[in-house]
């Protein structure tokens, strides 16, 4: 069954995730991040300039096949998209389609009362169905991410 872990206080969206991602990908994992559409060039540019030397190689869905199939991160604003990611990261306000397929599910939430509203539904939707979700609250302490098993 999909482990999911809401990681909850997150300044932005973008920018956690481009720690996040830079954490997984030193660490050879490959990911999957859905985002709305809207937001996509920001985390793309994001993760090009996060600092000096830290560009991390990702493809968008746009992207030829033979880039986006070698990618170690994967963004994607539609679902279900072809992946291998075992690890699937939303930024979206809904559960994402197809998250079933992967072996754990990070979301992201920032403390926006619109942003917490639409985590607690993720959240009753994600126990409705027998997942016990972990929760990471990162104003406390930041999360020991296990990005594989």
């Amino acid at each position: 069954m999909t482990e999911v872990a809401f990681h909850f206080n997150a300044p932005d969206k973008v920018g956690y995730a481009c720690r996040l991602l830079r954490k997984a990908y030193l660490r050879g994992a490959r990911l999957l991040v859905v985002v709305d559409e809207q937001d996509r060039p920001a985390l793309d540019a994001a993760l090009w300039t996060m600092a000096p030397g830290a560009f991390i190689p990702h493809a968008s869905e746009a992207d030829p096949d033979h880039v986006w199939s070698r990618s170690p991160i994967q963004i994607a604003s539609g679902q279900p998209v072809k992946s291998e990611a075992t690890v699937l990261v939303n930024l979206r306000n809904e559960v994402p389609s197809g998250y079933e397929a992967f072996a754990r599910v990070i979301e992201v939430v920032t403390s926006g009362d619109a942003d917490r509203q639409q985590a607690r539904e993720r959240w009753r939707f994600y126990k409705s169905i027998g997942i016990e979700p972990q929760r990471h609250d990162l104003q406390l302490a930041p999360p020991e991410v296990r990005i594989s098993d």
